[in-house]
């Protein structure tokens, strides 16, 4: 079964220097029949204005998976870390027993563009937890390249979850396939571009909830950029 979830249905807030759409409900947004999936808590797709950002704020007992689609994004937080982040990217904070971080667009120019995921911890209270890779384009193109997993399988960053996040670059019929177990459940983001999940066109921002399929299977339209998230049934 796949239930499509519409870019224009979204959550959306514009502050001016962030313009964020919510997948599912988030700060005053609220849908009661998207509060999350599964152990998926949020999927925020955010472009941030130049020399703008997200000032020091705290989190606990949440995985924060960060993927940056354009631009520059960079890091600061309680635990010492410090870093840039650009397309390709992927970092997860995983916040425990408590973090302050704070995540700027350093550029005068350019917009950033980016996914900020949530993801509930299997523990709660464990050690705050940092960790930041870069995927090439090579590697994600025409694929579904693992980029989180529970033990940091095929150099992915490691979650405290049974969750895997894959990521993909998909051309003009590029074809790419994902089964499924029986006791697992996915859900597809678009970032930018068309494709067709299953046989269902999906544009961008839009996403689709996956249960009881064996497989999934997605073709590009267009030059697209998408990730999906493997987890526990849903």
């Amino acid at each position: 079964m796949i239930r499509v979830r519409r870019s224009e249905d979204r959550g959306h807030a514009n502050h001016g220097w962030l313009d964020s759409y919510h997948t599912f409900s988030f700060a005053d947004y609220h849908d009661p029949d998207f509060e999350q999936f599964g152990v998926l808590r949020v999927i925020n797709q955010d472009w941030v204005e130049p020399g703008k950002g997200f000032g020091t704020h705290g989190h606990g007992d949440m995985e924060i998976v960060t993927y940056v689609l354009e631009g520059v994004l960079e890091h600061k937080d309680s635990m010492g870390n410090g870093s840039q982040m650009r397309p390709g990217d992927v970092q997860i904070m995983s916040a425990g027993s408590g973090v302050t971080h704070s995540e700027f667009n350093p550029s005068e120019e350019a917009r950033l563009h980016l996914l900020q995921m949530w993801v509930f911890p299997r523990e709660r209270g464990t050690e705050p937890r940092y960790d930041q890779k870069s995927y090439s384009e090579d590697e994600r193109r025409g694929a579904l390249r693992l980029v989180v997993s529970p033990g940091g399988e095929r150099g992915s960053v490691t979650i405290d979850q049974d969750a895997n996040l894959y990521a993909g670059l998909l051309d003009p019929g590029d074809r790419v396939q994902h089964a499924l177990a029986a006791d697992r459940s996915a859900w597809i983001h678009v970032a930018r571009g068309r494709l067709t999940l299953n046989g269902q066109e999906l544009g961008p921002g839009d996403g689709a909830a996956i249960r009881d399929e064996e497989l999934v299977v997605l073709e590009g339209i267009e030059d697209s950029e998408l990730v999906l998230w493997e987890l526990p049934a849903a």
